[in-house]
């Protein structure tokens, strides 16, 4: 019988291992930490009965997953906002975008109708064009047309296609989306990403999992030790000679832990690629326990699951390029999440979970929780007096809970041009090691960050492949 290990119990981990699992592998997954789950953590650690989102909270990705489709776990259950994405500004008004596209139409007003022109064809045929775009970019696509239809505005520097809309509100919202990319949005393709986030919300909503982004992990989980799979926590693997003998590795892991790991058993044109892999600007996170929610200014920010806070499209552009740059904005771009209101669960009484991480220079050191607390009082005045509990983790903390967040960059790697077409490295195989049977499947490899599996779904078939 074919024995497969996985390092890392994330969920691209997870995933290799279930796809294994279902094939007849014997799979054993060794995970670092006490528990599974990677960035899909949740756990409740400010006030008894609030449950707060490690890092991943909101998933258009998972729900619209080839690995999620085929596998169908029982107890995972997604949950929606009302609003999915609100960004407000200093005039007390907001864009904002709902999964439904007549209400979103009507929201933006004057621009309304030509957003609806350019996210309602590839939403229209999301789950082909994410089918596609979560494989390794050297491939024939499937749909073609589709693919056509979403690469031409992919290609462009997301400040180019804001030019589509003329209101201050429909360019600030874009921004906001585009600069999950954590790269300078003057750049070509830094549209690819705020296409496919925006269109997988108007196909699905921008949904989370109901009783925490755990939940993902543990459906996974589930589904491993249903198929024969073993998971073992609290093992650390610093290198292959540490590991029990086995068929095939799989490794969900970035580019310098797998170095480490495999040491000089990796060829050498594959260790000298690993070595220049590019991380990118990191995340500063800070949770925060709030009494009554964050009282918005902008009434429909009271109602969204994720609200963007960056203020016009050119702070957004400008706070990216000074992260890029390796300075720290005054005024950084601040997601939060009110996982909240889709799942009422997480919450003890009128005290709430916020979820929020500001961009910063890669490998920041500094301290940028009064930052966060600066732009939510900028846009919610009175905040500050409903915070009951908070807990920060800094870009340089991010790397110590998870190795993979080298510097605090929580996506995998830089979104450079190069990155974005080839992760880890130029190959028509971008999960092989050069070491047979050795595959590397986190999200450093395509199709990169978000808990949708599809990284460690294509190694594990590349892996079975080989067999």
């Amino acid at each position: 019988m074919t024995s497969a290990i996985v390092v890392g119990g994330g969920p691209n981990g997870l995933a290799a291992a279930a796809r294994l699992a279902r094939a007849g592998v014997a799979v054993t997954v060794l995970e670092r930490a006490p528990t599974i789950g990677g960035g899909t953590r949740s756990s409740e650690y400010l006030v008894p009965g609030l449950l707060h989102d490690h890092c991943s909270a909101v998933h258009p990705m998972a729900v619209a997953s080839p690995l999620f489709r085929e596998l169908d776990l029982p107890g995972l259950t997604w949950r929606a906002p009302d609003v999915d994405c609100a960004h407000p500004l200093d005039d007390g008004t907001a864009g904002a975008f709902y999964q439904s596209f007549d209400r979103t139409e009507a929201a933006l007003g004057a621009d309304g109708r030509r957003w609806r022109q350019v996210f309602e064809p590839i939403a229209a045929r999301f789950d082909d064009l994410f089918a596609d775009i979560s494989q390794p970019i050297i491939r024939v696509p499937r749909r073609p047309i589709t693919m056509a239809r979403y690469g031409m505005r992919a290609a462009l520097p997301a400040t180019a296609l804001a030019r589509l809309w003329r209101t201050p509100q429909a360019q600030a919202l874009w921004a906001g989306v585009a600069a999950h990319a954590f790269w300078r949005l003057d750049r070509p393709l830094t549209s690819a990403i705020g296409l496919a986030l925006t269109s997988g919300a108007h196909a699905h909503g921008w949904v989370v999992a109901e009783g925490g982004s755990q939940a993902i992990a543990d459906a996974l989980a589930a589904d491993v030790t249903a198929h024969g799979g073993t998971i073992e926590t609290g093992v650390d693997v610093a290198s292959v000679a540490d590991l029990p003998a086995h068929d095939l590795l799989l490794l969900d892991v970035s580019p310098s832990v797998a170095l480490g790991i495999l040491g000089d058993r990796l060829p050498s044109r594959v260790a000298r690629a690993y070595r220049r892999f590019a991380h990118g600007p990191g995340a500063f996170k800070v949770d925060f326990a709030v009494e009554g929610g964050v009282p918005w200014t902008a009434e429909v920010a009271r109602r969204a699951g994720t609200v963007h806070l960056g203020g016009t499209l050119d702070e957004v552009a400008a706070g990216e390029l000074a992260v890029h740059r390796g300075r720290m904005p005054e005024r950084p771009f601040v997601l939060v999440g009110q996982q909240y209101l889709a799942d009422p669960g997480r919450s003890a009484g009128d005290v709430h979970p916020l979820w929020t991480y500001a961009h910063v220079p890669h490998g920041y050191t500094g301290d940028a929780a009064e930052a966060i607390v600066a732009q939510i009082e900028r846009f919610a005045p009175g905040f500050r007096e409903r915070v009951v509990g908070t807990a920060v983790r800094s870009a340089t903390e991010m790397s110590t809970y998870n190795p993979n967040y080298v510097g605090g960059d929580i996506i995998g790697g830089a979104s450079s041009l190069r990155q974005t077409i080839f992760r880890p490295r130029v190959s028509i195989d971008p999960y092989a090691t050069g070491i047979p049977g050795v595959y590397l499947c986190s999200a450093s490899t395509p199709p990169g960050a978000g808990a949708h599996g599809m990284c460690g779904a294509n190694a594990a078939a590349r892996a079975l492949a080989s067999i």
